[in-house]
């Protein structure tokens, strides 16, 4: 068979095998291995397009990581959450850096050439100054340190000892490390080791461009400037871990001091649910009895007050309706709701029970009593209550006097103690909210009057609420 119409006894024997005789190849093996050759120029010419990209993106990703990026804020001094130590170091830092200015400018003034005298002593004052300008601006700190190092090096290089340390001398170790020190401590790892790698990259430039040969380093400062670096980053990581601590601890704080003000909002509203229900129920028994004590009654006197009982009924209705959405879960006793709400009746009780306990209470009234709204006379007893118990718990040992003084436009509460004769172990273990306190605001704001809680002269505590009748505070001590 000829050669187009099919094999021969010099063709292939076997797919893509030649005839030991043939001296004809396949053309399918040329088409794949043409191809594949295809392929990995395709991959390589895909790899060399990234790279070129790469490298026109790294002015700009270095421009943003290691100088546009802001280093983390630290509070300046005066603010209330600033270091106490920050001062301190920093005039460390400021001795340190003029100490290690004097052998700094020794080290490279003493080379055999006098020309660069004039020069040392400017390179060494300039590292110094970013050393310390590190503490505020850790980032352009970084990068005078290195400029200064660099420029320094190929200034002194052609006149360097061949016995002294290149390219890092001791002295530009210590300048260079504190400089990455002070940057790892404000900006993130990345950036940190962006600013090691640099700094690197730098000494290895500078061991490739001498003109004689030198005591190289950079095997013993690469280790050095890595260990600062490590040590700089875990002190940022605690300190942003504490700093973390912190804010879920205020955090905390706020949610639990919410919390419990809305608890004593509901307590609050529970206890004058009972004041004003009892009220409307005696509005609409009245109601009901009204007509059958006037003698033959209109047609439209009864019906409004029909209307009276009916429209007290309703709003019984839905303030138990509030009070079902108010409730906590641990709903109170039978027991509970029933008990009456306790009124100014109920204060000589309730200082007898606190004598017994231990502590000497005084009551005194001054002023005219006379008829108060029970829910006035509630929070008024409430206050009374929180504020003695404030004293047992917060001052052992102490005595209280407790004063009720009647006026015309309502009521003024003060409760004051005098010092504790021994420390607290409810104040030492308490780092919460005041809970009576709030519960004591709460009331007051509610009646439209004030409160006022603070130090009382001789080292005791006072508690003043001035609770209104007719919501005007003026005429109240």
């Amino acid at each position: 068979m000829s050669r187009a119409g099919g094999a021969t006894p010099g063709a292939l024997s076997s797919y893509g095998s030649p005839h030991p005789n043939g001296r004809d190849r396949c053309v399918v093996p040329s088409l794949r291995a043409s191809g594949a050759e295809g392929a990995v120029g395709a991959v390589t010419s895909s790899r060399a397009v990234r790279l070129r990209a790469a490298v026109r993106r790294a002015p700009r990703a270095l421009y943003e990581e290691l100088w546009a990026a802001p280093a983390d804020r630290v509070p300046r001094m005066g603010e209330p959450d600033a270091p106490v130590w920050r001062p301190s170091l920093l005039v460390l830092l400021i001795i340190a850096s003029a100490c290690f200015a004097v052998p700094r400018t020794n080290e490279l003034t003493a080379y055999p050439s006098g020309g660069v005298s004039g020069w040392a002593v400017l390179a060494a004052v300039a590292q110094s100054a970013a050393l310390v300008a590190g503490m505020i601006r850790p980032v352009g700190a970084w990068w005078a340190a290195t400029v200064l190092s660099v420029t320094t090096v190929l200034v002194t290089e052609s006149v360097m000892s061949p016995d002294r340390l290149y390219p890092w001398s001791i002295m530009g170790m210590v300048f260079q490390g504190g400089a990455l020190f002070l940057l790892a401590l404000r900006v993130p790892p990345r950036r940190a080791l962006g600013a090691l790698a640099l700094t690197l990259l730098a000494g290895m430039a500078l061991t490739l461009h001498t003109t004689q040969r030198h005591n190289m380093d950079l095997d013993r400062s690469a280790p050095v400037f890595v260990v600062v670096l490590v040590l700089g980053a875990a002190l940022r990581s605690l300190r942003l871990t504490r700093q973390d601590l912190v804010d879920q601890v205020e955090l905390t704080a706020d949610e639990r001091a919410r919390r419990t003000l809305l608890e004593e909002r509901h307590r609050i509203a529970r206890e004058l649910h009972d004041v004003v229900a009892h009220h409307m129920s005696v509005i609409s028994i009245q109601a009901q009895v009204a007509p059958h004590l006037v003698k033959d009654p209109s047609d439209e006197l009864k019906e409004n007050l029909t209307g009276i009982r009916e429209n007290a009924l309703e709003a019984l209705a839905e303030l138990r309706r509030v009070l079902g959405v108010l409730r906590s879960e641990e709903a109170p006793t039978q027991s509970a709701r029933h008990t009456p709400q306790p009124s100014l009746d109920r204060l000589g009780a309730l200082v007898a029970s606190v004598r017994s306990a231990g502590m000497a209470v005084t009551l005194a009234t001054t002023g005219e009593p006379r008829p108060l709204p029970p829910g006035v006379e509630l929070s008024a007893y409430r206050i009374v209550q929180e504020a003695l118990s404030n004293v047992m718990r917060h001052a052992p040992g102490a005595s209280a006097r407790v004063e009720i003084g009647h006026r015309a436009a309502g009521l003024t509460v003060r409760v004051t103690n005098t010092a504790p004769l021994r420390p607290s172990l409810a104040s030492l273990a308490s780092h919460g909210v005041r809970h009576g306190l709030l519960g004591m605001r709460e009331r007051t704001t509610m009646l439209g009057g004030d409160l006022a809680t603070g130090p009382a002269p001789g080292g005791g505590w006072e508690v003043t609420a001035i609770l209104p009748v007719t919501g005007d505070t003026e005429d109240l001590p």
